[in-house]
């Protein structure tokens, strides 16, 4: 969840035994999920939190970033929702959720639910929700994750029937917990148009009170929800920080109750021995990546271009970015799948070492009649990724530098500016960074390699007769792990890494890193959603 985060012939298989746990969680489950269910009953003092990311949109439409889904998650209901410290979805606004056919999926939903506003929710509101995601189709937006969906009806008012290109995608409940998910109010929402951030109504169980995009927005208990994630907190106020020094002083002092994203790795180690709050740590799998648009890149064709991309590969340093910008907090990364997710290999370390090797750079981009100094132009954003991105690019600048290979300039962009301009070619090389919308090898690949996917940097331009799509022979390897549990899965997963590193290798994996929160003292229940769902629920919050 650039983003985040899945395309067309989403089938995304998991291991045998996570299939049939699937499977059990979908096929006619009523079990609730969360804290218990029925309106607001509040019962802890209102709370105020602080973040540095920032919001795209409200509008699950033209959203697919963390900063976005982090207020999504406790506006909107959605079908099915993965409860904390769990793996397989459970039902949400639906009662019941099972395959009726291999390529139908049907959900009854539960009765009486209202959105925060007071319209009733019915299955034409989520038919509603799920069309206009494909219709409007925003770049921004999460119609990738919905790919394997042919058709969506409402057979009566409380029965939703999804029609799916692949058979017994036994992931489909996943993929209805995710941006792609959220349920809206069909008699508010327009059917091809983005609504404004401070206009959307949900049925979650919180609402919005009032809201000043990216500086501070305020959440009430919705008193019309109805469903399984009851608030454990009174209202919350959501507090956007330009500069992680300002959030971490408001911690230290009490004036925020927790801090979500993104504190430096030295407040972070000072705040440890700090009075009167804790350091959270939970389960990640996020990934710092570079990524390379194939169309203004440097390079006179497609040789040299991939040569610059060998040339940087050879060039970086993992292990001083991770030691010296992050202080530990991250680790390298040597493929698109962290290590810790299963099937994961470290295909850029076989290919190109963990240190750096300026002979072997210096041959890639000779070979190719590459002149050197080669000029790059590198772009990141500014907070989205945490504060000290600035500090990372200075780094890789230095490294680059270092070979005598490379003129490095540099910039940054604020993310909400930086989410349009990326996927219009403005770009040449940029940050990207993964929060998986579910913990899976998959969700790390077919999201970026598929003909739909969201990174939109010309790897591959299905038709284009310049850049003709899976020249690295990447979909039909999709294909099997997506369909074959067990060893030809794991083999076909791990053939796809080697072939991101050897082949036309469009992104260069970094660093991965886990969640970290700071809470005072008094706060409870931020723990227990530090999953790597990375689903932020509000809801389970507290302070004494």
């Amino acid at each position: 969840m650039a983003f985040t985060k899945s395309t067309t012939g989403k089938a995304l298989a998991l291991t045998a035994a996570v299939l049939l746990a699937v499977s059990l969680a979908a096929c006619g489950s009523k079990k609730k999920s969360g804290g218990g269910g029925g309106g607001t009953g509040s019962t802890s003092k209102p709370m105020t939190l602080g973040t540095t990311d920032q919001v795209v949109a409200l509008d699950p439409a033209a959203s697919y970033d963390f900063g976005s889904l982090m207020l999504e998650v406790n506006v909107y209901q959605f079908l099915m929702q993965v409860p904390a410290g769990k793996k397989t979805p459970e039902p949400d606004a639906a009662e019941s959720c099972s395959f009726t056919k291999p390529t139908e999926y049907t959900c009854k939903m539960k009765a009486g639910q209202k959105f925060s506003n007071g319209d009733p929710l019915t299955a034409d509101d989520v038919v509603f929700s799920y069309k206009r995601v494909v219709k409007i189709n925003d770049p921004n937006g999460p119609a990738s994750l919905i790919g394997n969906m042919v058709d969506v009806k409402a057979s009566d008012p409380s029965t939703v029937v999804f029609t799916l290109k692949n058979a017994n995608d036994q992931t489909w409940p996943l993929v209805l917990g995710t941006s792609a998910g959220p349920i809206v109010d069909s008699k508010v929402f327009p059917a091809d148009k983005v609504l404004a951030d401070d206009k959307v109504i949900g049925s979650g169980p919180y609402a919005l009170a009032s809201y000043n995009k990216n500086q501070l927005v305020s959440l009430k208990t919705n008193a019309n929800y109805s469903g399984p994630n009851k608030a454990k907190a009174g209202n919350i106020t959501l507090k956007y920080y330009t500069e992680a020094s300002n959030m971490k002083l408001d911690i230290q002092q009490g004036a925020i109750d927790v801090a979500l994203r993104s504190l430096t790795p030295t407040d972070i180690g000072s705040l440890k021995s700090a009075s009167g709050v804790k350091v959270l740590t939970g389960a990640g799998g996020e990934l710092r990546y570079i990524v390379f648009d194939f169309k203004t890149m440097p390079g006179s064709n497609d040789a040299q271009k991939l040569a610059i991309r060998k040339a940087m590969a050879y060039s970086v340093d993992r292990q001083a970015i991770a030691d010296k910008v992050f202080k530990g907090t991250y680790q390298p990364a040597y493929s698109m799948v962290p290590n810790g997710i299963a099937d994961a290999s470290e295909a850029f370390k076989d290919a190109f070492g963990s240190a750096p090797d300026k002979a072997k750079a210096q041959a890639a981009l000779q070979a190719a009649g590459v002149k050197t100094p080669v000029k790059l132009n590198l772009q990141y954003t500014l907070g989205h990724y945490g504060p000290v991105s600035d500090q990372e690019y200075n780094e890789l600048k230095r490294q680059f530098e270092a070979t005598g290979l490379f003129k490095v300039s540099i910039q940054s962009t604020e993310y909400p500016t930086y989410s349009k301009e990326r996927v219009k070619d403005t770009y040449p090389i940029f940050q990207l960074g993964w929060f998986p919308d579910f913990v899976d090898a998959d969700n790390y690949l077919f999201n970026f390699l598929s003909e739909q996917n969201f990174v939109h940097v010309h790897y591959c331009d299905p038709g284009a007769k310049n850049r003709p799509c899976d020249k690295d022979g990447v979909l039909p390897l999709l294909t099997t792990e997506e369909t074959k549990p067990g060893a030809d899965r794991t083999a076909a997963l791990q053939q796809i890494q080697k072939v991101l590193a050897t082949g036309e290798m469009p992104y260069l994996p970094l660093l991965s890193g886990n969640q970290v929160a700071v809470v005072r003292s008094n706060v409870s229940g931020v723990q227990e959603t530090l999953d790597p769902t990375y689903l932020i629920r509000f809801w389970l919050f507290s302070k004494s």
